[in-house]
């Protein structure tokens, strides 16, 4: 009787344990919960702790921290008709637990729809956009439009996306190979033709200053020649005032002058009759007496 009482009251402790622990759920801090009943939601649960709920319903949990989403690399065509490749990212949360659970449910289903929306509100703002835009400044302009966009779309599924922007911007391959090209001649025109301005330049600088050199010497050789011809003035002067105080001395010195320079070189041979004009100084010297030795 005794164990027929104890397996009964084991029996009861075992289904009253299990009915408790069916009954009670934590809910971490990370996360948010739905209480659902037969797969209609009942209550949301946000803030963490142990909750309870009936032991015929169920819980979906859901994130409650900031999620990436990282949707594959598209190509797209620019106003300009340039082809780009665009690496977008997306940072986003649960706002709306109950919404979520009604329009997408999983987080799988969510990222592939919020994906598709952030696919099209790119494509839309850079369809409208040109090369240079996208990669300057101007891109945080429509890039806020885009994320206005995404929100506006996201908020009926529950989501709401706290930052959207592009990672990566490139051109394709050939469209790359072309446009380096294209900037290559366009380049070497521009050198080429600041070349030809550099020697245009170089020519009229060096025209210039020719044309100065040329100045400067005539105006220099102009005063060198009015100079020397002062000076031969003056020396004429000099001596003619010199010759005018005494015409024989300066005769006598003008002879002396010209021996000493036909005569200052050795070996020097002069065939000149005695009675030449050019010993005439010479002509009253008188030779030594020898017999007063």
């Amino acid at each position: 009787m005794n164990n027929k009482i104890t397996l009964i009251v084991g029996v009861v402790v075992v289904a009253v344990a299990f009915l408790t622990s069916s009954m009670l759920f934590t809910v971490d801090q990370r996360e948010q919960v739905m209480v659902l009943q037969f797969g209609n939601p009942i209550k949301t649960v946000s803030e963490p702790g142990l909750e309870w709920k009936l032991p015929w319903q169920d819980v979906q949990r859901y994130e409650k921290r900031v999620l990436n989403l990282d949707p594959p690399e598209e190509r797209m065509i620019l106003s300009d008709q340039k082809p780009l490749l665009v690496d977008a990212f997306a940072r986003y949360k649960i706002d709306d637990p109950l919404q979520f659970f009604k329009t997408v449910r999983s987080e799988d289903v969510a990222r592939t729809r919020l994906g598709t929306i952030v696919n099209a509100g790119l494509r839309g703002e850079l369809g409208k956009a040109t090369l240079s835009s996208v990669l300057s400044p101007e891109r945080d302009v429509f890039m806020a439009r885009v994320l206005k966009h995404v929100n506006e779309q996201a908020r009926r599924f529950g989501i709401d996306v706290l930052d959207l922007r592009i990672r990566r911007a490139d051109l394709p391959v050939e469209t790359s190979q072309a446009v380096f090209a294209r900037m290559k001649t366009e380049r070497e025109r521009e050198a080429a033709e600041f070349r030809a301005q550099g020697f245009e330049l170089a020519q009229r600088i060096k025209s210039s200053a020719d044309r100065e050199v040329t100045v400067l010497t005539a105006e220099a050789k102009k005063e060198s020649e009015i100079l020397r011809g002062q000076g031969d003035a003056a020396l004429t002067k000099i001596l003619n005032d010199a010759y005018g105080q005494d015409p024989e001395f300066f005769k006598f010195y003008r002879s002396m002058q010209a021996y000493e320079e036909a005569l200052a070189t050795k070996g020097t041979y002069m065939v000149i009759s005695p009675d030449s004009d050019f010993f005439e100084f010479f002509s009253g010297v008188n030779a030594p007496d020898k017999s007063a030795e």
